[in-house]
């Protein structure tokens, strides 16, 4: 299997949201959920999910199931799944808009757009999701505010000299070369 330098627990996340028939294992989510308390699995897990995010058209399964497993770290994943998910809320609001018509009419973009939708008042209602956090038992190590590898920023910022797009920016922050469609 080929990785494309990408380390083992990126590959993991390409797996479970790859573009094959099918929902991602929840035995993998969970496995990936706990590797977001890592701070380099963070980080890559991370960056694989804003790829998924930003495929297009026939890709759609892509999209759709980085929305599912970004959905299922809000709730067992890191904290810092939430405040990264929250800095780049604009990313999962484009994908309200997500189009494709698959080859036989069906409009498969509904799927996304869908998910965005759901994902977009998770996101937009802080509080509710701490106490959705609570009630499902994601809060594993330490709680939503805590801090168990530091700072969020200042850890990313350290390991990658920058900050992900959308920390600290207006969430309708464009980004070049990011239109939505098939």
């Amino acid at each position: 299997n080929y990785t494309k330098g990408y380390s083992s627990m990126q590959m993991k996340v390409r797996e479970a949201t790859s573009n094959q028939a099918g929902s991602p294992p929840a035995t993998l989510m969970s496995e990936i959920a706990q590797a977001t308390y890592n701070q380099t699995d963070f980080l890559g897990v991370m960056e694989i999910i804003d790829k998924r995010m930003n495929d297009k058209g026939r890709l759609w399964r892509h999209v759709f199931k980085a929305l599912v497993l970004l959905e299922y770290l809000l709730y067992s994943g890191s904290p810092y799944v939430v405040e990264y998910a929250i800095d780049n809320l604009f990313v999962v609001k484009t994908l309200r808009e997500f189009q494709h018509i698959d080859e036989s009419g069906l409009d498969q973009g509904a799927n996304v757009r869908t998910k965005a939708k759901e994902l977009t008042a998770v996101l937009s209602d802080r509080s509710r999701l701490e106490a959705d956090r609570k009630n499902r038992g994601g809060m594993g190590r330490g709680g939503f505010n805590s801090q168990p590898m530091g700072s969020y920023r200042n850890q990313y910022a350290s390991s990658s000299g920058r900050l992900p797009y959308g920390s600290g920016q207006s969430e309708s922050r464009s980004r070049p070369g990011h239109n939505r469609g098939g």
